[in-house]
């Protein structure tokens, strides 16, 4: 029987969630969350005690040490527990970390998908990230190892950094150095799957003016194929929004 079911809960609003993941909320007796977890999925499982585990980057507000060992607390006591993760488990999730935590504690369980935030993003732009013809490859990174080094490749054709809000403009400096032509397409998304996302379109030479629009938002890169425009898709650049005028008596 499994006691412990970790679910992805997609990237966004309540609703990405997957049937078979809310079925497991549902059944819930506790449910460990992440931080950015939307408060709506609360309402699918009221009766459940509900635990924020959460952390944000690489700030481990929660130990992974911790969750390990609420998760194969909570299930001796008596599950089901839902270990409830932003996105997909598999992405970024430290999933491999938790079901070691299990198995050498002899617990059995389950892994539910999510929505990744890639997905969501590419959704919410209407750009899909592979292509018939051009776009076979899509690579999936984050903009800083735990080091604090920024790392930027070109091994596909459509390259997407995760946590990139804050590095925009050293990212801009690695993928020119790793190879990308200046006037690559960029695409760039904050709050990837809620209802206040925001997309602009850039190119890795502008990357930098994004900071204005995303600076502060989870926030998802998008480089290359996947980030070109279908004719009848686009979002708006730095030089089409308009920007509130600055108070008379702040000008210089």
């Amino acid at each position: 029987m499994t006691q412990v079911t970790i679910v992805g809960a997609g990237p966004g609003s309540a609703d990405l969630i997957t049937l078979r993941g809310a079925r497991a909320l549902a059944a819930a007796r506790v449910v460990l969350h992440d931080a950015l977890i939307d408060p709506a999925l609360r309402e699918m499982a009221p009766q459940a005690e509900w635990i924020d585990v959460g952390k944000r980057g690489f700030c481990d507000s929660t130990a992974q040490a911790r969750i390990n060992a609420l998760l194969v607390q909570h299930a001796r006591a008596g599950g089901p527990v839902v270990r409830l993760k932003g996105g997909d488990p598999s992405v970024f999730g430290r999933l491999d970390e938790e079901l070691e935590a299990l198995a050498a504690a002899g617990i059995p369980c389950e892994v539910v998908p999510g929505v990744t935030a890639a997905i969501a993003a590419a959704a919410d732009l209407k750009r899909p990230l592979t292509r018939r013809g051009t776009g076979r490859s899509v690579a999936l990174s984050t903009a800083m190892t735990r080091a604090g080094e920024l790392v930027a490749t070109r091994g596909a054709d459509t390259e997407v950094f995760y946590m990139a809000g804050r590095q925009l403009a050293a990212l801009s400096r690695r993928l020119l150095g790793a190879g990308w032509p200046p006037a690559t397409p960029v695409a760039v998304v904050s709050r990837a799957g809620w209802p206040d996302q925001h997309g602009s379109d850039h190119r890795v030479d502008t990357l930098p003016e994004a900071v204005v629009l995303h600076g502060g938002r989870p926030t998802v890169v998008i480089v290359g194929i996947g980030a070109t425009a279908l004719a009848s898709t686009t979002t708006p650049t730095i030089e089409s929004i308009a920007l509130p005028a600055l108070p008379a008596d702040s000008k210089p």
